[in-house]
């Protein structure tokens, strides 16, 4: 009987510590349980990542960021608040490659969201050559992206670069027919080109011969490849006296903007431009894609890939807005009479 009470015992004792062991097991799982909630709550409260969207320019000037403006504003329209949704930067790599290429391998290392490049041809080669996997937008390069390698086709770029493309090159033809509406009397026309930039070689070989012939005009070019070229070039083209001046556009033109202009107004010469810019500095006219318009278009491809579209997938588009800007004041400054039915096409006058 003594046996049987112990052996009672002993399986009591044992159920007992079964019993404890179990509801200390019980409470540490309990205990990890609410230590995973609380880690999970309070990894839930910490804030989403927002999205680094970075405008690189090649400019300097206020001008050009505040066409990125249009890109913000737009944006917002959109339901992009800056600080909350989305984080914008402006950054800048001047016209000189070798500085532009420092600023891009940082943007890279960096590992921003989207690059939008607001420069030519050239500018969004040395993005892409940087990152393969970045998003790149372009704002309008005039070169051709598909026949530079930049897309596969404007239908399907397949890559990682997308955006707009104003094909600028093509309306070099109109430009020359504009300038010798306005100044019938033009006959030689010296043309300023950068011959590192491949949009304005094709222009130059391929587009503006063919309209010179139809408009009877003499072209003169003149290469200028920095900026610490153009006083050299100016003297030696004064010498020559064309008629008329055409500045193809493109970064360097638009960092000397001004002193094409001076030398135009110097000279009464009337101008026409591949750059807005360079007319607003002084130039006489300007025909080409309202690059406003077509800034405010970019934030179509940035909200597409914020939302997981893929650049490969979003086709390039064209520009469908056109516009003749003529400076009035200068036209006077030189002693030009612009016809009437020539104001009377201008979106804008500057007076």
């Amino acid at each position: 009987m003594h046996k049987t009470l112990l052996t009672v015992f002993s399986n009591s004792s044992d159920n007992l510590k079964s019993k404890i062991k179990n509801r200390k097991l019980v409470g540490l799982v309990a205990l990890a349980v609410t230590f995973v909630g609380l880690a999970g709550g309070v990894e839930a409260q910490q804030p989403a990542k927002i999205p680094r969207v970075v405008f690189l320019s090649t400019s300097d000037t206020a001008a050009d960021s505040g066409r990125f403006d249009g890109i913000r504003q737009r944006l917002r329209e959109l339901g992009y608040i800056e600080g909350q949704n989305i984080a914008i930067e402006y950054r800048t790599g001047g016209a000189k490659l070798e500085r532009y290429h420092n600023v891009v391998a940082e943007l890279v290392r960096l590992k921003v969201d989207i690059i939008v490049v607001g420069g030519g041809t050239t500018y969004v080669q040395v993005v892409k050559k940087a990152t393969k996997t970045i998003p790149i937008v372009m704002t309008g390069p005039g070169g051709d992206p598909v026949e530079v390698g930049l897309i596969e086709s404007l239908a399907r770029p397949g890559g990682n670069v997308t955006g707009l493309t104003n094909l600028a090159r093509d309306l070099g033809g109109k430009r020359l027919e504009l300038l010798k509406e306005a100044v019938p009397k033009v006959a030689r026309v010296a043309i300023l080109y950068d011959p590192a930039n491949p949009a304005h070689q094709y222009e130059l070989k391929e587009v503006l011969p063919a309209a010179a012939r139809a408009l009877k005009l003499t072209l003169q070019p003149w290469e200028v490849r920095a900026s610490d070229g153009f006083d050299n070039v100016f003297a030696a083209m004064a010498k020559q006296r064309p008629d008329g001046l055409y500045g193809l556009g493109g970064p360097l033109m638009i960092a000397n903007r001004k002193r094409i202009a001076d030398f135009a107004l110097k000279n009464r010469l009337p101008s026409t431009d591949g750059g807005r810019a360079t007319v607003e500095a002084g130039g006489l006219m300007f025909y080409g894609a309202d690059l406003a318009d077509s800034y405010k278009r970019v934030a179509y491809f940035v909200d597409r890939i914020l939302k997981g579209a893929k650049p490969a997938d979003l086709p390039v588009e064209q520009p469908t807005k056109f516009e003749l800007v003529i400076n009035l004041k200068t036209a006077k400054q030189i002693g030009v009479t612009i016809p009437q039915s020539l104001l009377y096409r201008a979106d804008k006058v500057i007076k």
